[in-house]
């Protein structure tokens, strides 16, 4: 792969600068004017079993002086696309037997999309008709982009604020405001411009793929820029209408923020008339139901009353999960509901050998380069009853080999 150099010390990023918006024309030209062979593209697009269905044109393209590269995926005469479910979509990517790290990203953006769509016609996401988005032309659009970025080997994606343009859209709906339904539902908590230009710049597609690969939104800052490319739509603004990318490095470990960034919804209630021993089966039920944290804090209420403040987070999508678990299984006749935004470090888990047995380690990168590590608690309660010993000092020797093997690597 022809690709460039990471400098020392420094991990692959794309950014993306969506000032006319994206789509996924748009994105899989800029990812072939990056550097994606476009042979290679092609020959692996075919092996989907709709590659009787289309042509990928490919070619060199200007809007307003700017020259980069146009992608169109043309639909063979007599082509009629199904209503398609996510279930659909998964068996032809399945079929195609893509390497799994090409399958979970284009999965992971019809599921963004599927997500959008569910929340719209209050459904269930295995319920959802793709409409425009479920077109042969919109499956190469999306799987195209999982396969040109697991060729491009990015440590990180950024991407600028994204134009969504103005005025009105048709789509399977009717005609709407834009942006559409499914494009500001998957956006939402992603910072967007509005009124760039009169018309449709970001569409679902385009919102997918950002949604589901980039590591972090707003100001890249620390990046620095190694080639240009640019992806040219089909529009014709006051504006070029193209997508550019630009393929670089950043600090490994430096702020970019240095964070993942993901919406989340906190559920609360403030419970002061229920028996304490009925808040750890709440706590499990929470859990079960898609929780990602769960805790418990003790408040004073009007009148010195003492009572309990539950906290959760969860996804978006299961809002309606976690509140249901809580009123139901709780003394509470209501909930508060805020949107939070969780700012993360980029976390990996390794499994590592001790003296002991096997350990799985969670360790992150800090913004200034030191590493933060700790020990899945289960792994040492587990090992702790097996080898008959108490806990502190298990862990204690444990922390020990597993410090010498992370100083060593």
């Amino acid at each position: 792969m022809n690709q460039p150099a990471s400098q020392s010390g420094r991990s692959r990023a794309l950014l993306y600068d969506c000032f006319s918006g994206i789509s996924g024309d748009m994105h899989l030209g800029a990812l072939l004017d990056i550097g994606v062979p476009a042979e290679y593209l092609s020959t692996e697009l075919n092996r989907l079993e709709l590659a009787d269905e289309f042509t990928l044109q490919v070619g060199p393209a200007s809007k307003m002086g700017i020259t980069g590269t146009r992608a169109n995926v043309e639909l063979h005469p007599d082509v009629k696309t199904p209503h398609r479910h996510l279930s659909d979509i998964q068996q032809i990517i399945d079929y195609a037997q893509y390497d799994a790290a090409v399958r979970d990203r284009a999965l992971n953006m019809f599921r963004e999309i599927a997500v959008a769509e569910a929340k719209i016609h209050g459904t269930t996401i295995d319920a959802v008709h793709f409409h425009e988005v479920g077109a042969t032309d919109s499956i190469v659009d999306i799987v195209g982009a999982a396969i040109g970025l697991e060729f491009l080997d990015i440590d990180t994606l950024l991407c600028n604020e994204v134009e969504l343009g103005g005025g009105m859209v048709t789509c399977a709906h009717g005609v709407f405001p834009v942006p559409a339904p499914a494009t500001a539902e998957i956006l939402k908590n992603v910072p967007c411009r509005y009124g760039g230009v009169d018309s449709e710049a970001t569409t679902p597609t385009g919102a997918a793929i950002l949604k589901a690969n980039v590591d972090r939104f707003g100001p890249p800052h620390g990046f620095v820029s190694e080639r240009i490319g640019y992806g040219v739509g089909q529009k014709d603004f006051d504006i070029p209408n193209v997508l550019r990318v630009m393929l670089g490095s950043v600090a490994a470990g430096a702020d970019i923020g240095g964070y993942l960034t993901e919406p989340n919804v906190e559920v609360s209630a403030n419970i002061d008339d229920m028996s304490p021993e009925a808040f750890q089966p709440l706590m499990e039920r929470l859990f079960a139901c898609g929780a990602k944290d769960v805790f418990f804090t003790p408040i004073l209420m009007k009148k010195s009353r003492p009572a309990t403040k539950v906290t959760v987070l969860a996804d978006p999508d299961r809002l309606g999960d976690v509140t249901r678990a809580l009123v139901m299984g709780s003394t509470t006749l209501g909930v508060r509901v805020h949107q939070v935004t969780k700012h993360m470090l980029p976390r990996k888990t390794r499994t590592l050998q001790t003296s002991f047995g096997e350990v799985r380690v969670k360790y992150a990168t800090r913004p200034d380069g030191t590493m933060s590590w700790k020990v899945e608690h289960d792994d040492l309660v587990d090992l702790a009853a097996r080898h008959d010993r108490d806990y502190l000092p298990l862990k204690t020797a444990i922390d020990a080999e597993v410090r010498a093997q992370l100083d060593a690597d």
